[in-house]
């Protein structure tokens, strides 16, 4: 008898989660990057971007009756905090997680992701990586499991390098890169790729550094100004890229700056109007490009938490998630990652794909200036500067979708 009753009862359970769907239920998705220190300004806005995404999402019924809550951590950006807040992931249910800030924290989370879901069938894991762009990613350390939203370092050096090709101006360039993954592939892809497109550019530098360590880059930047660059490319991300254009101003460097993430937080009012025609990003979005949309949604963030919205995957992160939920009728995390799998949603920049061979996001990329607000190609300033960003050249998906070494095993 008591045999029956556990098979009725496990009946009765599978018939709800059947019918869950249909009901009205919240998804809670994990924030795992630094709140804290050097580069806590950069994560808290993209905590708010997460949460931003997701209150309209569920303002706008995105995924039905479905409703996303972001659960947010501080991993110091640190790799082994982000294994414990993993752990405690487990420990609550939560079957969905976000992380972006540090190539090196995302190699360990995918890696230890895929491990639990290994061990732990029916409780597995979706991990959606919204900016930690460092290639092996998605080639040599794919995982089913993992989502790349951003386009990776090749990806982007490759549209950013076809611009610069283009401009017989640029003779000397120098390298100046974060001490770890990340930095180590934007060097490198950026010798690979001028290598290959301008010949007879001279790499007059190529320096790493400490991440988030280093307060002051005037040696940096002497090094740099003794070299003769014309030019500099650099990956530099949050208080290391804020604070080397700062550096530049101070020390009358008049290369030209070109960047992953200049558009990121500090690094607008860092540069102010010393920076203006100067400095330049790859990237997926902005908000001035009249062919993309997305203005109201960042303008109306801005409203709400007095900040700059950039970080375009997050929305696009809840467009995917939202869409598999509907496709499949659940949110069973192997379900929706099947379904991720080739999918293509409208997202602010137009159609994003999920290339099924690597789980690498495929989408148009844009080149930016930053220059003074005139209100035809620059309307939106950032961080109140009164300088904004102008589109500069238009990069189809197909420049930047590359080959994979992917080898995926799927469950």
């Amino acid at each position: 008898m008591f045999n029956l009753k556990r098979a009725f009862g496990a009946l009765l359970l599978s018939s709800s989660l059947l019918a869950g769907y249909a009901q009205a239920q919240t998804v809670k998705i994990a924030f795992a990057d630094p709140l804290s220190g050097l580069l806590g300004p950069v994560g808290e806005n993209n905590l708010h971007s997460w949460q931003w995404a997701a209150e309209v999402a569920n303002q706008q019924h995105w995924a039905g009756k479905i409703k996303f809550e972001i659960v947010p951590f501080d991993n110091k950006l640190s790799p082994q905090e982000t294994l414990n807040i993993l752990k405690r992931v487990e420990d609550e249910g939560i079957r969905y997680i976000v992380q972006g800030d540090g190539s090196s924290v995302a190699l360990a989370l995918s890696h230890a992701v895929t491990q639990y879901n290994e061990r732990n069938p029916g409780k597995e894991i979706v991990y959606l990586n919204y900016a930690a762009i460092d290639p092996d990613l998605t080639n040599s350390k794919c995982s089913f499991w993992h989502f790349a939203l951003d386009a990776n370092v090749n990806m982007k050096m490759e549209a950013l390098t076809s611009y610069l090709a283009k401009d017989k101006n640029i003779k000397k360039v120098y390298l100046i890169d974060q001490n770890y993954s990340f930095g180590h592939a934007v060097a490198r892809a950026a010798r690979e790729d001028l290598a290959r497109m301008r010949p007879d550019v001279q790499i007059v530098g190529d320096d790493f550094h400490p991440l988030a360590r280093v307060k002051d880059f005037s040696p940096y930047v002497a090094k740099i100004i003794a070299s003769g660059a014309d030019t500099v490319i650099t990956g530099n991300w949050g208080s290391d890229l804020a604070l080397l254009i700062k550096a530049a101003h101070d020390a009358g460097l008049k290369a030209n700056f070109y960047t992953f993430y200049a558009a990121t937080t500090g690094v607008p009012t860092a540069m102010g109007a010393a920076g203006a025609d100067k400095v330049f990003f790859v990237g997926y979005w902005n908000i001035n490009n009249p062919k993309f949309i997305g203005a109201k949604f960042a303008m109306d963030f801005k409203k709400k938490y007095n900040d700059d919205y950039y970080t375009m995957a997050t929305y696009t992160g809840i467009r995917f998630l939202a869409t598999a939920f509907n496709q499949t009728k659940s949110t069973d995390p192997i379900k929706v990652a099947e379904a991720m799998e080739g999918m293509k949603v409208e997202s602010l920049n137009g159609e994003d794909t999920m290339r099924k061979t690597d789980h690498q996001n495929q989408q148009q990329l844009t080149i930016a200036k930053w220059v003074k607000v005139n209100g035809t190609t620059v309307k939106y300033d950032q961080e109140n500067t009164g300088y904004g960003w102008e589109t500069v050249a238009e990069i189809p998906a197909y420049v930047g979708t590359l080959p994979t070494s992917c080898q995926m095993k799927r469950p």
